[in-house]
């Protein structure tokens, strides 16, 4: 396989499962350098086992935090900076959601939500920036859906958060495009994870319904996409939001 992204250094928020580990295994096996960010210590350790045994010769490492800690996040840049000494590609995918109708929905949900999914961006974002513009290049790949576009009912917040994830790429992308950097958004549809895994037969033919492709996608799929971001094959790509749902919007 094409070693295009050969000695990056590349940071993965919620990468220990999913479609974030789907992202760290496809970084690797193109020669990335990988950093791994999650809350849960063992799931992490149990995720960089599992993409060893995928490359037994990738670089990786596991860092415990909670991106929507704007303090811890400044501690994992300031020792990946020390030890790698650039950072050249940031994957904000970490995320969260606590669904419910608007009249059952507790300030809580909403305020865990916006800050899991839409505060870690703004923390890890402002914490590389100033290494990238030093270094005059970068790749920024914030994770949003197709809920952050066409909405969902019992998911005002998650909606929400995603959406705000939009406004935040494109308006990125302008303060830092002078500069080399390059801040783009992934919309996935509905993909085969943990979560939509628990969804009854029924359901699952529902939604095929409104799916073009009849199925869900793969993490691959969004993984495939993220490679593109994150290569120098979209140097001139940067404000997008890149939907991957079968067709689905």
């Amino acid at each position: 396989m094409e070693q295009m992204l050969k000695d990056k250094v590349a940071i993965v928020t919620g990468g220990s499962s999913g479609i974030g580990k789907a992202i760290a295994l496809a970084f690797v096996k193109r020669g990335a350098k990988v950093v791994i960010v999650g809350r849960n210590q063992e799931r992490g350790e149990k995720a960089l086992s599992e993409l060893l045994q995928a490359v037994p010769e990738a670089k990786l490492m596991f860092y415990r935090a909670d991106v929507s800690d704007e303090e811890r996040v400044r501690e994992l840049v300031k020792e990946v900076l020390a030890q790698e000494g650039v950072i050249d590609i940031v994957v904000n995918n970490a995320g969260i959601t606590r669904d419910n109708l608007i009249l059952k929905m507790t300030s809580e949900d909403w305020d865990q939500v916006l800050d899991v999914n839409v505060k870690s961006c703004y923390n890890l974002c402002r914490a590389v920036s100033r290494s990238m513009l030093k270094a005059r290049q970068g790749k920024i790949i914030n994770m949003s859906s197709v809920v952050g576009q066409k909405g969902n009912a019992g998911q005002v917040n998650y909606s929400a958060s995603k959406a705000a994830v939009i406004g935040f790429t494109k308006a990125l992308a302008k303060e830092l495009a002078s500069r080399n950097i390059n801040v783009n958004s992934i919309a996935p549809g509905f993909i085969e994870t943990e979560m939509t895994s628990k969804l009854p037969d029924e359901k699952r033919k529902e939604f095929y319904k409104d799916i073009p492709m009849r199925r869900f996608g793969k993490p691959e799929d969004v993984a495939n996409v993220a490679v593109f971001l994150a290569s120098d094959m979209s140097n001139y790509v940067t404000g997008q939001v890149v939907t991957v749902d079968g067709g689905y919007l």
